[in-house]
C-alpha cells in the first residue's frame, strides 16, 4: 500500500470531524436543527455576518454548553488516538495504547490522592483534579522510562513495556489501598475513573489545547522516522537514524498529550487501539498516513461516542468510558486474533 497521505483520506477525516461536530451540537436533551446549528456557528465567526435562526436560549445552549464539550471530545480523542498510533510504532505492537506506560494508573493515583486528601470541593474544582492527574501520569511515565531504558545498551522496548506493567501495578495497588482506607470517597473517585467530558465552559479546553498542539507537532514530525524504525533498530541506525533518541522523543511527546487528555477527561480506554488500527486497515501501514488520520478520526470517534453517552439514556448519562469499552473490547479481540496471523 502507498505511504503517501492521499487527499481523499484527509478530506474524509475532515468530513468525519465536521459530522461529529454538527451532530454533537445538534442532538441532546434539547434537539436543534442541524442546518440552524451550522448557521449559528457561522454567525459567531468574527467578520461573517450570517444571521442565526436560533433563539437566545438555544444559542446559549449551543455556544456555552455543547460547543466546549464537543471541542473537548475532539481534542481528547485526537490525543488518545495519536498517542496510540505513536506507541504502536515505537513498540512495533498493534495492541499498544496510551496507557501502557502507566499513564492511566499514574493519573488515577494522582486524582484519587487529591480527592481523598484535598479540600472537599476537589472533584468540582477545574484545577486540582486535572493538575493532580496530569502530574501523576507524567511521574509514572518518567519512572517507567527510567526503569525500562536505563542501564545496558541492549535493553529493548520489551523491557520498557515490562517496566510500564510494574509501575502501573504499583500505582493501582496504592490507589486500591487508599480507597480501602477511605471508602466514603469511592463514588467520587469512580465517577472520574469511568471518564467524562462534562465541562465548566472553555476552561478544560484551554487546559488541554497547548499540550495537544505541542504533542501533535512533535509526534507528526517523527512519522517518517517511525516508518524507518519499523524495519528494526540496526537497519534504522545504518540509515542514519538514532533509534533511542527517536523513541525517547515519541514516548515523551505522546505521554504528554495522553496525560493532558486523561487529566481533563478521566480514564477513557480503547480509543488508542480502535482508531489507529482501523486507519491501518483502511489506508495502509505507513505511519505517514496512520498518525495524521488518527488525529482526525480519533477526535470524531470520541465526539460521537460522547453523543451516544449522553443521549442513549437521556436525561441520564452513561460514562463515556463504558461506551468506548463497549466498542473497544470486541475490537481488541479482533486485533488480537489477527495479530497472531501477521507480524506487527
Amino acid at each position: 500500500m502507498t505511504s503517501r497521505l492521499r487527499p481523499r483520506w484527509v478530506l474524509t477525516g475532515l468530513l468525519a470531524v465536521l459530522v461529529a461536530l454538527v451532530a454533537g451540537l445538534a442532538f441532546g436533551p434539547v434537539s436543534l436543527p442541524p442546518l440552524d446549528v451550522v448557521t449559528d456557528l457561522l454567525h459567531h465567526v468574527p467578520g461573517l455576518r450570517v444571521p442565526t435562526a436560533l433563539p437566545p436560549r438555544d444559542d446559549a445552549i449551543l455556544v456555552q454548553l455543547r460547543l466546549p464539550r464537543v471541542v473537548l471530545g475532539l481534542l481528547v480523542g485526537s490525543m488518545l488516538s495519536l498517542a496510540g498510533g505513536a506507541y504502536q510504532g515505537v513498540f512495533r505492537n498493534r495492541l499498544a495504547d496510551p496507557y501502557m506506560l502507566g499513564v492511566a494508573a499514574g493519573a488515577g493515583l494522582g486524582a484519587t490522592s487529591v480527592i481523598i486528601f484535598g479540600p472537599r470541593t476537589a472533584l468540582s474544582s477545574p484545577v486540582l483534579v486535572p493538575l493532580a492527574a496530569f502530574t501523576g501520569a507524567l511521574a509514572a511515565v518518567a519512572v517507567t522510562y527510567l526503569l525500562g531504558m536505563a542501564g545496558a545498551r541492549e535493553r529493548t522496548t520489551a523491557t520498557l513495556l515490562l517496566a510500564g506493567v510494574a509501575v502501573a501495578a504499583f500505582c493501582t495497588a496504592v490507589q486500591t489501598f487508599l480507597l480501602q482506607q477511605h471508602t466514603e470517597e469511592i463514588q467520587e473517585v469512580y465517577s472520574w475513573i469511568l471518564g467524562r467530558l462534562t465541562t465548566s465552559g472553555w476552561h478544560e479546553v484551554l487546559i488541554l489545547l497547548p499540550y495537544a498542539v505541542v504533542a501533535s507537532a512533535v509526534v507528526l514530525s517523527q512519522r517518517r522516522a517511525l516508518d524507518v524504525l519499523s524495519v528494526g533498530d540496526e537497519e534504522a541506525a545504518s540509515l542514519g537514524l538514532h533509534p533511542r533518541r527517536v523513541r525517547l522523543v515519541l514516548v515523551v511527546a505522546a505521554a504528554l498529550g495522553a496525560a493532558a487528555a486523561v487529566a481533563v477527561s478521566g480514564l477513557i480506554g480503547f480509543v488508542g487501539i480502535i482508531v489507529p488500527h482501523a486507519v491501518r486497515l483502511l489506508a495502509g501501514p505507513s505511519y505517514r498516513v496512520i498518525l495524521p488520520l488518527s488525529l482526525l478520526f480519533g477526535g470524531a470517534f470520541l465526539a460521537l461516542a460522547d453523543l451516544l453517552a449522553r443521549t442513549v439514556m437521556s436525561p441520564a448519562e452513561i460514562p463515556i468510558g463504558v461506551v468506548t469499552a463497549f466498542f473497544g473490547a470486541p475490537f481488541f479481540l479482533l486485533v488480537l486474533r489477527s495479530g497472531r496471523r501477521a507480524a506487527p
